[in-house]
């Protein structure tokens, strides 16, 4: 079980974590496995919001099963103190999940610096959530006799505070991350302990595949939820990052500190690798309904074919700086 779970999801992670590069035989190689693999990563390398739901759904599934082999390992997984092993068991497996969903989003638009910063901060609080909510998954479903039930409300619990880290360090808004990141825990943990139930006295097998359904769920609604609900984002349409799409809604907030748009990724939030871009090339500012754009460059900014020096963006307006165009969409 753990070979074939590893064949299938290997390609996949080193195309993840080499897009940020370019193209090399790896790449190649990892592509050609892969292309015998659904879904179709021709169309998968691009991180737009619909194929960013897969991405989290996959990191967070290999959260899930690194987690759980390690603590096997370990030989934290079936420690007779029920509560200390849920304790260390779940801080581990949040740890991995909480850094792998974090390296998501610098990772698929090859910013190693953000992917470093959310890895980090998610993983760490990603171990707080696994330490808190595996024994209250296990207090629910032991002590008070919720069952399944109990067991869901505890992973729920889990799943919110890793949604909590993804918006605090992502581009989502905080409770955005949270709301799906509770959903995916609930509806996670309601399929670990079917899972488990199905696998009956093979335990670390129905344990690995519980977690790995686990992450995928916690992963994968944290992203729905926010594409579902976002407002505004920007469509990357040239250059090396063509197809992305980044998504501006917590920066809408008005009174949020403006977000710069360059090729540094130590002087933007938004990175754009253009050699004709400036690192710190325009400045975004939200006042709770649009956003206004501010030319920072010596090269200009140029909206719809006109240079600006400052704007009120409206849905649909192409955006180009350097030799990157993008296009502004907003939803009201």
């Amino acid at each position: 079980m753990f070979v074939s779970q590893m064949v299938f999801l290997i390609p996949h992670v080193i195309l993840v974590f080499m897009k940020w590069m370019e193209p090399t035989s790896a790449v190649s190689s990892a592509g050609k496995i892969s292309r015998k693999l659904k879904p179709n990563l021709k169309e998968v390398l691009t991180m737009n919001r619909r194929m960013r739901t897969y991405y989290y759904a996959l990191l967070g599934a290999i959260g899930g099963l690194v987690g759980s082999q390690v603590s096997n390992l370990l030989g934290l997984s079936f420690s007779p103190n029920l509560y200390l092993s849920s304790l260390l068991v779940g801080g581990l497996i949040g740890l991995s999940v909480g850094l792998f969903i974090g390296l998501t989003e610098g990772a698929l638009t090859r910013n190693p610096v953000q992917a470093l910063k959310s890895g980090l901060f998610s993983g760490l609080l990603g171990l707080a959530a696994g330490a808190i909510g595996l024994p209250l998954s296990e207090f629910l479903f032991q002590s008070v006799g919720a069952g399944i039930v109990g067991r869901a409300l505890g992973l729920a619990v889990f799943g919110m505070l890793i949604g909590l880290a993804e918006g605090v360090i992502g581009r989502t808004q905080v409770w955005k991350g949270m709301l799906g990141g509770f959903i995916g825990g609930a509806i996670g943990g309601l399929l670990l302990e079917l899972v488990r139930v199905q696998f009956g006295a093979d335990l670390a097998t129905g344990k690995t595949v519980g977690l790995v359904l686990l992450g995928a769920c916690v992963g994968a609604f944290i992203s729905l939820i926010a594409v579902l609900l976002s407002r505004a984002w920007l469509e990357v349409k040239s250059g090396k990052l063509k197809g992305t799409e980044f998504m501006l809604d917590k920066f809408m907030t008005k009174g949020f500190p403006s977000v710069a748009i360059g090729s540094s990724p130590l002087k933007a939030e938004i990175v754009l690798p253009d050699p004709d871009i400036s690192p710190q090339h325009a400045m975004l500012t939200g006042d709770g309904m649009s956003f206004n754009l501010k030319d920072m460059s010596l090269s200009g900014t140029f909206i719809n074919n006109r240079k600006i020096e400052r704007v009120q963006l409206a849905d649909g307006q192409k955006i180009r700086m350097g030799n990157t165009e993008m296009v502004y969409h907003e939803r009201r």
